[in-house]
């Protein structure tokens, strides 16, 4: 008698855990069906943001170059140079800053994606444009496609030629262990949004502080620190002569 209701009792369970798991993989056939749908439409999309990981100054200033010709669309630079050396290349470009955007929390290639995915989910991004290099595009674009995929936004690559020892060392081992952290990240990101506070837009940068206390940037950029605060100096006077002007009248 108590052996069948052992029994009775280990059917129960088996059902209940049985239909536990058809929830569980039918929840995830519709949502893998409904990404996918969203990835392939996103895929038709324009550009909507250029996301530039940091680890070789030779990104920025590509990235400079390519806002001349697209003053429209967001830059988001993750993990980058010094700020005023960002702004210098931006200078020496000529190049439009209201678009650009540092986000200074991302210390590894995880986190650049750990701490980006939540702003271009309120940007409302489709399509970004991924600017890295060679030596790192494996391991990078891995990440991408699982963290912002599994977000709905399509990853297209832009790879800028380095020269020299690469910022980003790769093995299989890291490659390895940061893809397996990823896709726990693609599920918990829908859960848990990090913030980041030390996300800047470019113009609201002060040099001038910098200027102060003294900076150097990479020497492949071929910056010099005064040519950048000499530069600086001019627009404030500029701004500042602008201002009186229209006060007089």
């Amino acid at each position: 008698m108590i052996r069948n209701l052992n029994i009775r009792g280990n059917q129960k369970i088996r059902k209940i855990l049985l239909l536990l798991l058809f929830s569980i993989l039918s929840s995830l056939l519709v949502w893998l069906v409904g990404n996918t749908i969203s990835l392939q439409s996103a895929a038709k999309s324009p550009v909507d943001t250029y996301l530039v990981l940091g680890g070789s100054i030779k990104r920025e200033i590509y990235i400079a170059q390519v806002a001349k010709q697209y003053p429209q669309t967001p830059i988001l630079i993750s993990g980058g140079s010094k700020d005023p050396c960002i702004v210098g290349l931006f200078q020496r470009e000529n190049s439009p800053v209201e678009k650009v955007w540092l986000e200074h929390c991302a210390t590894s290639t995880f986190g650049n994606f750990y701490f980006t995915l939540p702003i271009l989910k309120k940007w409302g991004v489709e399509h970004i444009k991924l600017v890295t290099s060679p030596t790192h595009l494996p391991r990078a674009k891995w990440l991408a496609q699982i963290i912002l995929g599994a977000n709905g936004i399509w990853v297209e690559t832009d790879i800028v030629e380095e020269i020299g020892v690469p910022g980003n060392r790769e093995s299989r081992l890291k490659t390895g262990l940061d893809v397996i952290r990823s896709l726990f990240w693609a599920v918990g990101s829908k859960i848990i949004e990090p913030r980041c506070a030390k996300v800047r837009r470019l113009k609201k940068i002060d040099v001038t502080q910098w200027c102060k206390e003294g900076f150097s940037c990479e020497r492949q950029a071929k910056l010099e620190s005064e040519s950048i605060c000499r530069g600086i100096r001019k627009t404030e006077e500029g701004r500042r002569k602008r201002k009186e002007g229209r006060k007089k009248r």
